[in-house]
């Protein structure tokens, strides 16, 4: 019997809610951008990965799940003591992809999966070799590159700490030596502060950057790791990638709490929001391993602004708040405020991860236990400031509150 199972829903698009309807003709759609697909991780005990198309109109449509042969897991809500839903992992990224592989984390079994992605079905996933033993514990985040061929996994739990691994079509080499973080954690970690937020590699791919929460609350001060990639050459003359085995540190002033961030492209600089107050614009030396904010907006009514998705069409970013039904758009230079979506009329609690594809941005809203988990398309094709609902795909029977991440084939 196969290892790797790949499910067909019998959802019917129909019956997932659009917020608006729209009617396109030919002309309208064939000048819109889309992805291939969007995937996200169902981050339960028996974790998989959910893959749902997308149409010429920017819409999602019933996909497939494919289990990742590991179990996801929940941090520990550091207000109540329990499980943490929804926003179980507190990170971005928890899932990614390179080139024709997506890369995914088991918060509960401490491993790394990497599935294929079909070539003539984006939502045909095929788990590649068995997941890598991760040697930390609850890993929450992941990075991968194409061009060194590296894949490099955040951890927070009590053995925490940033850890890489090579890979080919074969699958996951063995991750290599932990860069451990003292955040002096359980497993699973209390949170959402004190944890290891994002790892995302530079535009060059040459540095992975980690952004890690600090506590205000007992003083502790959250940091930028920047970890260089390090080439050499094999004894038949072909070219090595690897993650040097030290990182560099840095707590830019007027950050406090460190989550999902955005490198800009063709700029030194990367977005990040700061669930203290909102979000922050910095610049970067990987060389010097040093950071400063240049751009700084503190949202007003923010809970917990903690994700953010760079979006080429607009040449903006857009942030949520897992307790905020809204989505915010800010500018990629300063961090000020373009707009503000308000989606408090779909019940929504908040939303988490997002991602933009071409002219269109999908954000999650895992729901809270009562609430489905759904995920709603914004139409962004007018430029900056246009943000509107075309769409509130419901996953019910697919993924729940546990829900966490989002990655598009573009």
């Amino acid at each position: 019997m196969k290892t790797n199972i790949v499910a067909l829903l019998v959802l019917a698009k129909g019956i997932s809610g659009h917020v608006i309807q729209r009617h396109y003709g030919q002309s309208e759609t064939a000048c819109k951008a889309t992805g291939k697909a969007l995937y996200l991780l169902t981050n339960d005990a028996n974790n998989a990965v959910v893959a749902l198309p997308i149409d010429e109109d920017g819409t999602l449509a019933a996909g497939t799940i494919t289990p990742s042969g590991g179990a996801g897991s929940n941090t520990i809500d550091g207000t109540t003591m329990k499980p943490a839903q929804p926003d179980a992992l507190v990170s971005q990224s928890s899932l990614t992809i390179a080139g024709s592989h997506i890369f995914a984390v088991n918060a509960g079994s401490n491993s790394l999966s990497m599935l294929s992605i079909s070539n003539n079905d984006p939502t045909k996933l095929t788990l590649v070799g068995q997941p890598a033993a991760v040697p930390a514990e609850f890993p929450n985040t992941v990075a991968a590159s194409s061009k060194n061929k590296l894949a490099c996994v955040g951890a927070s739990g009590a053995v925490a700490g940033i850890s890489c691994a090579s890979f080919s079509k074969k699958g996951l080499g063995a991750m290599d030596t932990l860069r451990p973080i003292d955040l002096g954690q359980s497993t699973p970690p209390v949170g959402p502060t004190n944890t290891v937020s994002h790892a995302f590699f530079s535009e060059d791919e040459s540095t992975l950057f980690t952004m890690v929460k600090g506590d205000p609350a007992v003083n502790k001060t959250g940091f930028v790791s920047m970890l260089a990639v390090e080439q050499s050459v094999g004894c038949r003359g072909t070219a090595k990638s690897a993650a040097a085995s030290a990182d560099s540190r840095t707590s830019p002033a007027g950050t406090a709490v460190l989550f999902g961030s955005q490198v800009i492209p063709g700029t030194a600089t990367v977005f990040a929001t700061d669930a203290s107050f909102g979000a922050v614009v910095m610049s970067v030396d990987t060389q010097a391993g040093q950071a400063a904010v240049v751009g700084k907006q503190t949202i007003e009514g923010q809970k917990a602004t903690c994700w953010a998705a760079f979006a080429p069409a607009t040449k903006s970013v857009f942030v949520t708040d897992v307790a905020t039904p809204r989505i915010i758009e800010m500018s990629a230079s300063n961090a000020s405020i373009i707009s503000t979506t308000d989606l408090s009329a779909n019940g929504d609690p908040g939303f988490i991860d997002l991602k933009a594809a071409g002219a269109f941005l999908y954000a999650l809203s895992p729901g809270n236990g009562t609430t489905d988990a759904v995920i709603t398309v914004m139409d962004i094709s007018g430029g900056q400031g246009t943000a509107k609902a075309i769409q509130r795909f419901s996953l019910k029977g697919m993924a729940g509150a546990n829900a966490q991440g989002i990655a598009i084939l573009e």
